[in-house]
């Protein structure tokens, strides 16, 4: 029987304990909650009456100034007394207004209409104590002044407890006398103090030993009483400003509490029970986000695509490993870099920072990707191919830009094979075709030239044996030179029929867009372009009119222009490599039906020696090449009726031009 008492001794004991200790923590709430309110109210009223010493200091500065104003008006149209009159009205704290002299005699006066005259019955003395102070304080200083405050009675049997405010009158520099405004110090409480303040409090004016002089607000009286004093400091006088409020005993305030603390109870246990739960889900939401983070970070090491993210200003905020091994560049090295990227060739930062500029204004990149050059780290430069989307975060907001980046160097370089094999295998269909043409034109002119040859021998023979005079040979010789121009006849035939032979093609011609013909040699031209390290421009406006053309022709010519421009700033690593190509209208007249191609590059020019034979067949400044290029670009533009021609570029290299009739 020893043990079960002792258990249910050891049982209770717990429970009490924990009574005790639910009270006692019942008790400190409620003495903490009483001492926290306690402070709650009392900082509430101490900022209250410090709120209201502020708009009290606020008016009083504000009326001085209204003051001054009164004594610079001009008196010559309004009277002073009629100007005063208005500002007693304004101003219910005013009991009167005084103009006095040097002497403080008053030369003028007005009373406040709100009420009796204040000073009918004691009247006012020009030796008063307290304005003497107020203007003594204000002719030291040289602005307003206060007195003490003094205590006025009425006919009634009470009394108005009255402050002076002086202010000195300067004219010309020189002091001629005072203006002297007496406040009431209730009625200052009423219009100074704001009625929010004074709603549920009675404020007051106080002597610096307690006495009240003057008060206003409520009168209610609890068991509890809170109490404020401000300082009220003016220049001659100071005044202590109190606020008392009252608030009556909290009789339903434990029990309220005590429930209170109750329903708190109930919501921890009910908050830690949730927390439980959503401690699981949040362990359950972890393992599946780093499961997600381990299979995305296998397929980002997995891919051959360099992976990018940038931030609003164009810092890089993420690179994957295939990106660093494309630049050759450490992750730890790119993260938080800007502009200009460690990967920009020095030789494209101004471009590449005004596209990334446009970038980040919110311009969007096309969806078929830009391609650009980049630098790895030791120096090698490469193609990319970059497609960019909008970077966007859980809410919706854009906060930078993903970019994928394709290593397209070696796509290029095969590219390039491609086209060198396709310029040698053109290269040698044209020395082929020019072999053939030197070969019919050797067998088909033979025999006409053998006739002419003869015949000329022969004509020859018999101007020396005298034909002359015989009127037979004369005829055989006559007979012999028609036998020349007829052989020299067919030789032209022949020629023009090998001539049409190697021109065998349909002349179709069409009207096509100048843009579209820029477009169609476009891809040839920028892949030239990116191995000569030349930047290509087009200036094409939209709405140019077409032109009638045969298609083929004119985009062989602007492509040979272009490369011909090309290389001859390809051994210029001093200034800038740029390509333009233009379009415009003819500018022969002002209702031209023309438009004109240029080419233009910034290379070394084209000497005057050169420049005479530049359109001559077979002439030829390369070591590769066969002269006939511009030749043939010349003879296709005038077969459409244009013109090609050429003159120096400013301020360095040449510009070809060529037009083209519109339909």
């Amino acid at each position: 029987m020893r043990f079960p008492a002792r258990h249910m001794w050891r049982r209770w004991s717990l429970w009490l304990l924990l009574v005790l200790l639910v009270f006692s923590m019942l008790s400190t709430l409620v003495w903490l909650a009483g001492r926290y309110e306690v402070s709650q109210v009392q900082t509430r009223i101490e900022r209250d009456a410090s709120d209201a010493v502020t708009d009290i200091r606020t008016a009083l500065t504000r009326n001085a100034q209204s003051l001054q104003a009164l004594q610079f008006a001009d008196r010559t149209s309004v009277p002073w007394a009629q100007d005063a009159a208005n500002l007693v009205r304004e101003h219910r704290e005013w009991l009167r207004i005084e103009w006095r002299d040097l002497d403080l005699n008053v030369i003028a006066a007005v009373d406040t209409p709100f009420r009796a005259p204040v000073f009918a019955r004691m009247g006012r003395s020009a030796k008063q104590p307290e304005v003497v102070q107020a203007c003594a304080v204000a002719k030291r200083q040289s602005g307003p002044g206060y007195g003490t405050s003094s205590y006025v009675p009425q006919k009634d049997g009470l009394g108005v407890e009255v402050m002076d405010l002086c202010l000195p009158v300067i004219t010309d520099g020189q002091l001629t006398g005072y203006t002297v405004a007496s406040y009431a110090l209730h009625e200052m409480l009423v219009n100074m103090v704001g009625p929010q303040l004074a709603r549920s409090r009675e404020v007051s004016f106080t002597e610096a030993d307690g006495t009240r002089l003057a008060m206003h607000g409520t009168s209610r009286r609890g068991s509890r009483v809170f109490t404020a004093r401000q300082l009220l400091d003016l220049p001659g006088h100071t005044m202590v400003l109190r606020m008392d409020s009252w608030r009556a005993a909290p009789d339903l305030f434990p029990n309220v509490l005590t429930a209170l603390v109750t329903a708190m109870a109930i919501a921890l246990v009910t908050v830690l029970v949730m927390l439980a739960r959503d401690m699981r889900r949040r362990q359950k939401v972890e393992s599946d986000l780093a499961d997600a983070l381990a299979f995305r970070k296998a397929m980002e090491d997995s891919l051959v695509t360099g992976l990018r993210a940038r931030d609003s200003e164009g810092r890089i905020t993420y690179v994957n490993p295939a990106f660093c091994e494309m630049v050759g560049f450490e992750a730890k090295e790119l993260l938080g870099h800007g502009i200009p990227a460690p990967y920009w060739p020095p030789e494209r930062i101004d471009e590449y920072g005004q596209r990334q500029a446009l970038r980040l204004a919110g311009n969007a990149p096309p969806r078929e990707g830009v391609e650009s050059v980049f630098m790895r780290k030791s120096g090698e430069r490469f193609a990319v191919l970059i497609f960019e989307a909008p970077l966007i975060n859980a809410v919706g907001t854009q906060t930078g830009w993903m970019s994928a980046v394709l290593d397209i160097s070696e796509q290029r370089r095969v590219e390039e094979l491609s086209r060198a094999s396709q310029e040698r295998l053109q290269a040698t269909a044209r020395l082929a075709t020019v072999g053939e043409m030197a070969s019919l034109l050797s067998h088909e002119l033979n025999q006409p030239l053998a006739a002419i040859s003869s015949y000329a021998t022969g004509s020859m023979n018999l101007l020396q044996g005298g034909a002359l005079h015989d009127p037979q040979l004369s005829e055989t010789l006559s007979s012999a030179i028609q036998r020349i121009g007829q052989q020299a006849e067919r030789a032209g035939k022949v020629i023009k029929s090998v001539h049409d032979f190697v021109r065998r093609r349909d002349q179709a011609r069409e009207a096509v867009a100048p843009r579209t013909l820029l477009d169609d040699v476009m891809p040839l031209v920028s892949l030239q372009a990116r191995k000569l390290g030349v930047r290509v421009e087009v200036r094409c406006p939209p709405d140019l009119p077409q032109v009638l053309c045969d298609r083929t022709m004119v985009e062989q010519v602007l492509l040979n222009l272009s490369r011909n421009g090309m290389q001859a700033m390809v051994d210029d690593s001093t200034h800038k490599k740029v390509l333009t190509l233009a379009v415009r209208p003819a500018a022969s007249n002002a209702v031209s039906r023309w438009l004109e191609f240029t080419v233009a590059d910034l290379g070394c020019g084209i000497a005057e020696e050169i420049s005479e034979k530049l359109f001559t067949p077979f002439f030829t400044t390369k070591d590769e090449g066969m002269g006939l290029g511009l030749s043939l670009c010349r003879t296709v533009v005038e077969q459409h009726g244009g013109f090609l021609s050429h003159h120096p570029n400013q301020p360095r290299g040449t510009v070809f031009s060529f037009t083209l009739p519109q339909p």
